[in-house]
Protein backbone atom coordinates (compact mmCIF):
# COMPACT_ATOMS: atom_id res chain seq x y z
CA UNK A 1 0.00 0.00 0.00
CA UNK A 2 2.83 2.26 1.09
CA UNK A 3 5.14 1.81 -2.12
CA UNK A 4 2.43 1.65 -4.90
CA UNK A 5 -1.42 2.37 -3.96
CA UNK A 6 -0.17 5.60 -2.53
CA UNK A 7 1.42 6.95 -5.33
CA UNK A 8 -0.72 5.54 -7.25
CA UNK A 9 -3.49 7.75 -5.89
CA UNK A 10 -1.14 11.09 -5.55
CA UNK A 11 -0.67 10.62 -9.74
CA UNK A 12 -3.85 10.20 -10.51
CA UNK A 13 -5.01 12.94 -7.93
CA UNK A 14 -2.79 15.28 -9.36
CA UNK A 15 -3.43 14.38 -12.72
CA UNK A 16 -7.05 15.01 -11.69
CA UNK A 17 -6.75 18.48 -9.94
CA UNK A 18 -4.42 19.90 -12.42
CA UNK A 19 -6.99 18.92 -15.76
CA UNK A 20 -10.19 20.04 -13.65
CA UNK A 21 -8.73 23.77 -13.98
CA UNK A 22 -8.58 23.30 -18.08
CA UNK A 23 -11.79 24.36 -19.75
CA UNK A 24 -12.84 24.16 -23.48
CA UNK A 25 -15.40 26.52 -24.26
CA UNK A 26 -17.65 26.70 -27.71
CA UNK A 27 -20.65 25.89 -28.80
CA UNK A 28 -19.94 22.70 -29.76
CA UNK A 29 -22.78 20.03 -30.97
CA UNK A 30 -22.25 16.41 -29.89
CA UNK A 31 -22.75 15.43 -33.71
CA UNK A 32 -21.19 12.18 -34.94
CA UNK A 33 -18.34 14.35 -36.47
CA UNK A 34 -18.03 16.80 -33.21
CA UNK A 35 -17.83 13.79 -31.40
CA UNK A 36 -15.54 11.86 -33.33
CA UNK A 37 -13.14 14.65 -33.72
CA UNK A 38 -13.29 15.42 -29.44
CA UNK A 39 -12.66 11.46 -28.92
CA UNK A 40 -9.76 11.26 -31.66
CA UNK A 41 -7.98 14.42 -30.18
CA UNK A 42 -8.45 12.64 -26.67
CA UNK A 43 -7.08 9.59 -28.15
CA UNK A 44 -3.86 11.17 -29.62
CA UNK A 45 -3.15 13.01 -26.04
CA UNK A 46 -3.26 9.68 -24.07
CA UNK A 47 0.05 8.71 -24.82
CA UNK A 48 1.70 12.10 -23.64
CA UNK A 49 -0.20 13.47 -20.37
CA UNK A 50 -1.41 9.76 -19.39
CA UNK A 51 -4.75 8.37 -19.98
CA UNK A 52 -6.45 9.85 -16.60
CA UNK A 53 -4.92 13.05 -17.96
CA UNK A 54 -6.48 12.86 -21.30
CA UNK A 55 -9.59 11.78 -19.80
CA UNK A 56 -10.40 14.73 -17.72
CA UNK A 57 -9.56 17.45 -20.02
CA UNK A 58 -11.58 15.88 -22.88
CA UNK A 59 -14.83 14.68 -20.78
CA UNK A 60 -16.35 17.64 -20.25
CA UNK A 61 -16.28 19.48 -23.40
CA UNK A 62 -18.21 15.94 -24.70
CA UNK A 63 -20.59 16.13 -21.94
CA UNK A 64 -21.38 19.59 -22.54
CA UNK A 65 -21.25 18.88 -26.43
CA UNK A 66 -23.51 16.29 -26.01
CA UNK A 67 -26.06 17.24 -23.03
CA UNK A 68 -29.45 18.11 -25.12
CA UNK A 69 -29.16 14.24 -26.56
CA UNK A 70 -31.34 11.66 -25.38
CA UNK A 71 -28.79 8.97 -26.80
CA UNK A 72 -25.41 9.80 -25.07
CA UNK A 73 -24.33 6.76 -22.92
CA UNK A 74 -22.98 5.36 -25.96
CA UNK A 75 -20.52 7.89 -26.35
CA UNK A 76 -19.31 8.18 -22.70
CA UNK A 77 -18.57 4.25 -23.10
CA UNK A 78 -16.50 4.22 -26.27
CA UNK A 79 -14.88 7.60 -24.63
CA UNK A 80 -13.17 5.08 -22.06
CA UNK A 81 -12.48 2.91 -24.97
CA UNK A 82 -10.64 5.49 -26.56
CA UNK A 83 -9.32 7.72 -24.63
CA UNK A 84 -9.12 5.97 -21.40
CA UNK A 85 -7.28 3.18 -22.50
CA UNK A 86 -6.15 2.26 -26.56
CA UNK A 87 -5.13 5.84 -26.72
CA UNK A 88 -2.49 5.51 -23.17
CA UNK A 89 -0.43 2.67 -25.68
CA UNK A 90 2.50 4.55 -27.26
CA UNK A 91 4.90 5.22 -24.17
CA UNK A 92 5.40 4.45 -20.36
CA UNK A 93 3.59 7.92 -19.56
CA UNK A 94 0.06 6.84 -21.25
CA UNK A 95 -0.26 4.03 -18.77
CA UNK A 96 0.81 2.28 -15.73
CA UNK A 97 1.55 -0.92 -17.30
CA UNK A 98 3.98 0.75 -19.46
CA UNK A 99 5.88 3.12 -17.08
CA UNK A 100 6.38 -0.36 -14.92
CA UNK A 101 8.13 -1.87 -17.84
CA UNK A 102 10.19 1.65 -18.34
CA UNK A 103 11.09 1.38 -14.95
CA UNK A 104 12.86 -2.29 -15.57
CA UNK A 105 14.26 -1.36 -18.81
CA UNK A 106 12.34 -1.31 -21.25
CA UNK A 107 13.18 1.71 -23.30
CA UNK A 108 10.98 4.72 -23.91
CA UNK A 109 10.04 4.62 -27.22
CA UNK A 110 10.51 0.75 -27.78
CA UNK A 111 6.19 0.54 -27.01
CA UNK A 112 6.02 3.29 -29.74
CA UNK A 113 7.66 1.85 -32.52
CA UNK A 114 6.45 -2.07 -31.53
CA UNK A 115 2.47 -1.05 -30.57
CA UNK A 116 1.76 1.52 -33.00
CA UNK A 117 0.32 -0.77 -35.92
CA UNK A 118 -1.62 -2.74 -32.96
CA UNK A 119 -2.73 0.62 -31.89
CA UNK A 120 -3.70 2.27 -35.54
CA UNK A 121 -5.14 -0.57 -36.54
CA UNK A 122 -7.67 -0.79 -33.14
CA UNK A 123 -8.46 2.36 -32.65
CA UNK A 124 -9.59 2.77 -36.41
CA UNK A 125 -11.77 -0.24 -36.03
CA UNK A 126 -13.24 0.93 -32.75
CA UNK A 127 -13.46 4.54 -34.04
CA UNK A 128 -15.36 3.48 -37.53
CA UNK A 129 -17.71 1.36 -34.93
CA UNK A 130 -18.25 4.42 -32.98
CA UNK A 131 -19.22 6.67 -35.57
CA UNK A 132 -21.22 4.02 -36.96
CA UNK A 133 -23.36 3.65 -33.59
CA UNK A 134 -23.33 7.55 -33.44
CA UNK A 135 -24.72 8.58 -36.39
CA UNK A 136 -27.71 5.92 -36.01
CA UNK A 137 -28.38 7.06 -32.38
CA UNK A 138 -28.09 10.82 -34.09
CA UNK A 139 -30.98 10.23 -36.71
CA UNK A 140 -33.05 9.31 -33.94
CA UNK A 141 -32.35 12.45 -31.72
CA UNK A 142 -34.83 15.53 -32.01
CA UNK A 143 -33.51 18.90 -33.31
CA UNK A 144 -31.08 20.35 -30.86
CA UNK A 145 -32.29 23.63 -29.31
CA UNK A 146 -31.23 26.93 -30.72
CA UNK A 147 -28.92 28.54 -27.63
CA UNK A 148 -28.59 31.69 -29.99
CA UNK A 149 -25.02 33.33 -30.87
CA UNK A 150 -22.51 31.03 -31.49
CA UNK A 151 -19.42 31.06 -28.95
CA UNK A 152 -15.84 30.19 -30.73
CA UNK A 153 -14.03 27.56 -29.55
CA UNK A 154 -11.38 28.56 -26.78
CA UNK A 155 -9.17 26.75 -24.29
CA UNK A 156 -8.98 28.78 -20.46
CA UNK A 157 -7.01 27.73 -17.65
CA UNK A 158 -4.09 27.25 -20.08
CA UNK A 159 -1.28 27.42 -17.02
CA UNK A 160 -2.27 24.04 -15.92
CA UNK A 161 -0.66 23.13 -19.01
CA UNK A 162 2.81 24.02 -17.59
CA UNK A 163 1.73 22.11 -14.20
CA UNK A 164 0.61 18.77 -16.52
CA UNK A 165 4.23 19.24 -18.31
CA UNK A 166 5.38 19.10 -14.39
CA UNK A 167 4.02 16.10 -13.84
CA UNK A 168 4.77 14.05 -16.73
CA UNK A 169 8.39 15.20 -16.42
CA UNK A 170 8.45 14.23 -12.56
CA UNK A 171 7.38 10.34 -13.81
CA UNK A 172 9.96 10.75 -16.49
CA UNK A 173 12.77 11.54 -14.16
CA UNK A 174 11.71 9.18 -11.81
CA UNK A 175 12.60 6.38 -14.21
CA UNK A 176 15.43 8.03 -15.26
CA UNK A 177 17.84 8.61 -12.59
CA UNK A 178 18.80 6.40 -9.18
CA UNK A 179 19.16 8.21 -5.87
CA UNK A 180 19.47 5.17 -3.32
CA UNK A 181 16.66 4.47 -1.34
CA UNK A 182 15.39 6.12 1.87
CA UNK A 183 13.58 4.34 4.98
CA UNK A 184 10.22 5.61 5.30
CA UNK A 185 8.78 3.45 8.38
CA UNK A 186 7.64 0.03 9.08
CA UNK A 187 10.52 -1.30 7.94
CA UNK A 188 9.67 -0.07 4.08
CA UNK A 189 12.31 1.61 1.82
CA UNK A 190 11.34 3.18 -0.62
CA UNK A 191 13.66 5.15 -3.85
CA UNK A 192 14.55 8.40 -3.14
CA UNK A 193 13.52 9.60 -6.86
CA UNK A 194 10.19 8.07 -6.34
CA UNK A 195 9.59 10.33 -3.10
CA UNK A 196 10.72 13.27 -4.91
CA UNK A 197 8.52 12.69 -7.91
CA UNK A 198 5.49 12.47 -5.69
CA UNK A 199 6.07 15.16 -3.69
CA UNK A 200 6.40 17.51 -6.88
CA UNK A 201 3.51 16.11 -8.12
CA UNK A 202 1.70 17.15 -4.98
CA UNK A 203 3.12 20.43 -5.52
CA UNK A 204 1.82 20.86 -8.86
CA UNK A 205 -0.98 19.91 -7.75
CA UNK A 206 -1.48 22.71 -4.81
CA UNK A 207 0.08 25.66 -7.58
CA UNK A 208 -2.79 24.17 -9.78
CA UNK A 209 -5.60 24.58 -7.02
CA UNK A 210 -3.91 27.99 -5.94
CA UNK A 211 -3.52 29.78 -9.23
CA UNK A 212 -6.58 28.60 -11.33
CA UNK A 213 -9.83 30.93 -10.97
CA UNK A 214 -12.86 29.39 -8.81
CA UNK A 215 -14.83 30.41 -12.00
CA UNK A 216 -12.84 27.55 -14.45
CA UNK A 217 -13.31 24.77 -11.76
CA UNK A 218 -17.02 25.44 -11.51
CA UNK A 219 -17.40 25.79 -15.40
CA UNK A 220 -16.37 22.07 -15.21
CA UNK A 221 -18.49 20.75 -12.31
CA UNK A 222 -15.64 20.43 -10.29
CA UNK A 223 -16.02 17.63 -7.33
CA UNK A 224 -13.90 15.86 -5.05
CA UNK A 225 -16.53 12.63 -5.80
CA UNK A 226 -14.77 11.02 -8.98
CA UNK A 227 -11.26 10.65 -6.99
CA UNK A 228 -12.73 9.49 -3.64
CA UNK A 229 -14.63 6.64 -5.22
CA UNK A 230 -11.55 6.10 -7.34
CA UNK A 231 -9.08 6.01 -4.18
CA UNK A 232 -12.11 3.98 -2.16
CA UNK A 233 -12.42 1.15 -5.23
CA UNK A 234 -8.83 0.89 -5.77
CA UNK A 235 -7.80 0.79 -1.60
CA UNK A 236 -9.73 -2.42 -1.74
CA UNK A 237 -8.47 -3.67 -5.14
CA UNK A 238 -4.80 -3.28 -3.99
CA UNK A 239 -5.43 -5.09 -0.81
CA UNK A 240 -7.33 -8.06 -1.97
CA UNK A 241 -5.09 -8.44 -5.18
CA UNK A 242 -1.95 -9.25 -3.23
CA UNK A 243 -2.74 -13.33 -2.69
CA UNK A 244 -4.44 -13.26 -6.30
CA UNK A 245 -0.34 -12.00 -7.36
CA UNK A 246 1.49 -13.76 -5.20
CA UNK A 247 -0.51 -17.01 -6.68
CA UNK A 248 0.65 -15.78 -10.19
CA UNK A 249 4.27 -15.20 -9.06
CA UNK A 250 4.93 -18.50 -7.54
CA UNK A 251 4.32 -20.19 -11.43
CA UNK A 252 4.61 -23.68 -11.87
CA UNK A 253 4.87 -23.88 -7.87
CA UNK A 254 1.28 -21.82 -7.26
CA UNK A 255 -2.12 -22.73 -7.87
CA UNK A 256 -2.99 -21.62 -10.77
CA UNK A 257 0.66 -23.44 -12.46
CA UNK A 258 -2.09 -24.59 -15.09
CA UNK A 259 -2.51 -21.39 -16.31
CA UNK A 260 1.27 -20.43 -16.40
CA UNK A 261 2.17 -23.33 -18.17
CA UNK A 262 -0.67 -23.13 -20.55
CA UNK A 263 0.83 -19.30 -21.59
CA UNK A 264 3.33 -20.28 -24.14
CA UNK A 265 2.47 -18.17 -26.97
CA UNK A 266 2.11 -14.94 -27.79
CA UNK A 267 -1.58 -15.26 -28.56
CA UNK A 268 -1.91 -16.52 -25.12
CA UNK A 269 -0.11 -14.00 -23.09
CA UNK A 270 -1.98 -11.46 -24.84
CA UNK A 271 -5.07 -12.67 -23.73
CA UNK A 272 -3.95 -13.60 -20.07
CA UNK A 273 -2.43 -10.37 -19.60
CA UNK A 274 -5.67 -8.67 -21.19
CA UNK A 275 -8.18 -11.28 -19.23
CA UNK A 276 -6.42 -10.57 -15.38
CA UNK A 277 -5.61 -6.86 -15.98
CA UNK A 278 -9.42 -6.47 -16.89
CA UNK A 279 -10.35 -7.84 -13.63
CA UNK A 280 -7.28 -7.18 -11.65
CA UNK A 281 -4.94 -3.77 -11.76
CA UNK A 282 -3.18 -4.00 -14.82
CA UNK A 283 0.14 -2.85 -13.92
CA UNK A 284 1.15 -5.93 -11.24
CA UNK A 285 -0.33 -7.69 -14.61
CA UNK A 286 1.82 -6.86 -16.72
CA UNK A 287 4.73 -7.07 -14.15
CA UNK A 288 4.04 -10.50 -13.60
CA UNK A 289 3.66 -11.68 -17.33
CA UNK A 290 6.55 -9.89 -17.53
CA UNK A 291 8.59 -11.55 -15.38
CA UNK A 292 7.15 -14.93 -16.80
CA UNK A 293 8.44 -14.37 -20.09
CA UNK A 294 11.43 -13.75 -18.96
CA UNK A 295 11.64 -16.89 -16.64
CA UNK A 296 10.33 -18.93 -19.58
CA UNK A 297 12.27 -17.79 -22.86
CA UNK A 298 15.44 -16.76 -20.35
CA UNK A 299 15.64 -19.00 -17.21
CA UNK A 300 18.46 -17.45 -14.62
CA UNK A 301 19.76 -15.06 -16.59
CA UNK A 302 19.47 -11.52 -15.07
CA UNK A 303 17.09 -9.16 -15.16
CA UNK A 304 18.90 -6.34 -16.76
CA UNK A 305 20.19 -8.89 -19.76
CA UNK A 306 17.22 -10.64 -20.33
CA UNK A 307 15.12 -7.11 -20.65
CA UNK A 308 17.33 -6.46 -24.04
CA UNK A 309 16.76 -9.69 -25.26
CA UNK A 310 13.27 -9.41 -24.46
CA UNK A 311 12.89 -6.12 -26.55
CA UNK A 312 14.60 -8.30 -29.11
CA UNK A 313 18.75 -6.99 -29.16
CA UNK A 314 19.73 -10.38 -30.08
CA UNK A 315 22.04 -9.69 -32.87
CA UNK A 316 25.08 -12.19 -32.42
CA UNK A 317 23.98 -14.59 -29.91
CA UNK A 318 22.05 -17.64 -29.90
CA UNK A 319 19.44 -16.62 -27.48
CA UNK A 320 15.40 -16.45 -29.47
CA UNK A 321 14.05 -12.75 -29.54
CA UNK A 322 11.43 -12.20 -26.90
CA UNK A 323 9.56 -8.80 -28.66
CA UNK A 324 6.54 -10.64 -29.96
CA UNK A 325 5.87 -11.74 -26.48
CA UNK A 326 6.41 -8.19 -24.29
CA UNK A 327 4.29 -6.69 -27.57
CA UNK A 328 1.37 -9.18 -26.75
CA UNK A 329 2.13 -8.43 -23.02
CA UNK A 330 2.12 -4.78 -23.41
CA UNK A 331 -0.70 -4.77 -25.66
CA UNK A 332 -3.29 -6.98 -23.35
CA UNK A 333 -2.57 -5.04 -20.25
CA UNK A 334 -3.11 -1.93 -22.12
CA UNK A 335 -5.79 -2.67 -24.33
CA UNK A 336 -7.70 -4.90 -22.20
CA UNK A 337 -7.98 -2.23 -19.74
CA UNK A 338 -11.13 -1.01 -21.55
CA UNK A 339 -13.18 -4.44 -20.79
CA UNK A 340 -14.47 -3.25 -17.47
CA UNK A 341 -14.74 -0.34 -15.33
CA UNK A 342 -12.20 -1.87 -13.07
CA UNK A 343 -9.27 -2.22 -15.54
CA UNK A 344 -8.06 0.94 -15.67
CA UNK A 345 -8.66 4.10 -12.77
CA UNK A 346 -9.55 6.66 -15.09
CA UNK A 347 -12.42 4.41 -16.25
CA UNK A 348 -14.13 4.79 -13.28
CA UNK A 349 -13.48 8.28 -13.02
CA UNK A 350 -14.97 9.21 -15.99
CA UNK A 351 -17.99 7.10 -15.41
CA UNK A 352 -18.32 9.10 -11.83
CA UNK A 353 -18.18 12.26 -13.83
CA UNK A 354 -20.46 11.14 -16.37
CA UNK A 355 -22.94 10.19 -13.17
CA UNK A 356 -22.92 13.53 -11.98
CA UNK A 357 -23.47 15.07 -15.18
CA UNK A 358 -26.47 13.36 -15.36
CA UNK A 359 -25.71 10.35 -17.87
CA UNK A 360 -27.59 6.98 -16.96
CA UNK A 361 -24.55 4.75 -17.14
CA UNK A 362 -24.69 0.82 -17.23
CA UNK A 363 -24.22 -1.37 -14.21
CA UNK A 364 -20.68 -3.36 -13.69
CA UNK A 365 -22.27 -6.29 -16.05
CA UNK A 366 -24.10 -4.03 -18.15
CA UNK A 367 -21.15 -2.31 -19.42
CA UNK A 368 -19.62 -5.56 -20.14
CA UNK A 369 -22.44 -7.29 -21.86
CA UNK A 370 -23.65 -4.63 -24.06
CA UNK A 371 -19.97 -3.11 -25.08
CA UNK A 372 -16.89 -4.52 -23.76
CA UNK A 373 -17.80 -8.13 -25.00
CA UNK A 374 -19.58 -7.00 -28.44
CA UNK A 375 -17.54 -4.36 -29.74
CA UNK A 376 -13.96 -4.96 -27.92
CA UNK A 377 -13.58 -8.66 -27.60
CA UNK A 378 -14.63 -8.86 -30.96
CA UNK A 379 -11.44 -6.66 -32.24
CA UNK A 380 -9.06 -8.07 -29.63
CA UNK A 381 -10.30 -11.74 -31.75
CA UNK A 382 -9.89 -9.84 -34.78
CA UNK A 383 -6.02 -8.82 -33.49
CA UNK A 384 -4.88 -11.84 -32.44
CA UNK A 385 -5.35 -13.32 -36.00
CA UNK A 386 -3.75 -10.15 -37.55
CA UNK A 387 -0.90 -9.55 -35.04
CA UNK A 388 -0.67 -13.32 -33.16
Amino acid sequence: MALDFVPFIILLGGLFTVAGGIVVRGSLRGSPAVNFVIILIGTLMASWIGTTGAAMVMIRPLLRANAWRKHQVHVIIFFIFLVANIGGSLTPLGDPPLFLGFLHGVSFFWTMKNILLHTVVIAGMVLAIFYAMDTYYYKKETPPPDDGVKEPLRVEGLLNFLFLGGIVGAVLMSGMVEWGTIPIGLGIHENAQNLVRDLFIVAMAVASWVTTKKALREANEYTWGPILEVAYLFAGIFVTIIPALAILRAGEEGALAFLIRAVNTPARYFWATGILSSFLDNAPTYLTFFNAANGQLYPGMPEAQAVGYLMGHVEGTNFPSGAVFLEAISAGAVFMGANTYIGNAPNFMVKSIAEEAGVPMPSFFGYMLRFSMPVLIVVFILTTFIFY
